[in-house]
């Protein structure tokens, strides 16, 4: 695998997973390239939930989808108290946080700085 194969499959599963938030009406969903950044992961997408069950979801649907996809999961944390869900699938890492949360830990913070984050429509 390339380095170019590496970067379309990060895209193609950032895609997918950005789908798969929009399906339960995820908010403020936004995607940072940051393959500059760090040598473990290509993407980083940070998407915000009303209520702890809504986090749940959303992570269960961006699971849900990409097992459809044949995408191994890699390990996800925080489903137990549904705060703050991290969905590890290799190249891409999804964190789904309600909103105290997200804006405690500021991520977006974290990455944009050199990242080009950009949001979903």
């Amino acid at each position: 695998m390339t380095a170019t194969d590496t970067l379309l499959d990060a895209e193609a599963i950032a895609a997918l997973s950005v789908g798969a938030l929009e399906d339960v009406k995820g908010e403020d969903i936004r995607v940072f390239d940051t393959q500059a950044l760090s040598p473990l992961f290509d993407r980083v997408i940070v998407a915000s939930a009303q209520s702890t069950r809504q986090t749940k979801a959303l992570a269960q649907r961006v699971i849900q989808r990409a097992k459809e996809a044949g995408i191994p999961i890699v390990g996800v944390e925080g489903e137990a108290l549904g705060e703050w869900v991290l969905v590890d699938l290799g190249p891409v890492v999804v964190h789904v946080m309600q909103p105290a949360v997200r804006a405690y830990y500021r991520l977006e913070d974290l990455w944009q700085h050199g990242a080009g984050g950009r949001q979903s429509a």
